[in-house]
């Protein structure tokens, strides 16, 4: 009983979505093969809000997400947003998909380190919303709707850079 107790209580913390400022500090730097075969980095990206959403092309939640993704990259990047996917999937599978879905923010490929750097990625997706400085200030496990992400990055997008 109470095993399973703690179990309910450490899927939950897992779950939940909002993080005291700081908490998850700097989002870890990387840089990983792009779709076009071009090298991406992340701090490439200072001074932006930036989606870093770990999915793959066979995951159902994680093709829910993309729409969402689109239609705010759409109307938040002249405002500082940027979003990044980082495909658990082989290029093979990701450009075909990519290009039929209209996608037009980064894709990059992952490898094992940068998944183990953001905490192991067990479960797609997987996203994380960075803050202009460069510190974690969200976390997802799980499909979140468009309208949730735009929320958070509304916030931070209106926030200049200390």
């Amino acid at each position: 009983m109470i095993r399973g107790f703690l179990s309910v209580i450490l899927i939950f913390s897992f779950l939940t979505t909002g993080y005291s400022k700081g908490q998850w500090g700097d989002a870890p730097d990387f840089t990983l093969p792009g779709l076009r075969g071009e090298n991406f980095t992340l701090s490439s990206l200072k001074n932006k809000v930036v989606i870093l959403d770990f999915w793959a092309v066979g995951c159902p939640p994680c093709r829910k997400e993309i729409p969402g993704f689109i239609e705010l990259y759409s109307k938040y990047k002249d405002e500082g947003l940027e979003i990044v996917g980082v495909c658990l999937d082989g290029r093979g599978r990701v450009k075909p998909f990519a290009e039929q879905k209209g996608i037009d923010y980064i894709l990059v490929f992952a490898d094992r380190e940068v998944c183990r750097q953001y905490g192991g990625i067990r479960y797609i997706p997987t996203t994380f919303i960075i803050d202009r400085r460069g510190n974690i200030a969200k976390r997802h496990i799980g499909y979140a709707s468009k309208e949730t992400f735009e929320e958070e990055i509304k916030e931070l997008l209106s926030r200049e850079v200390e």
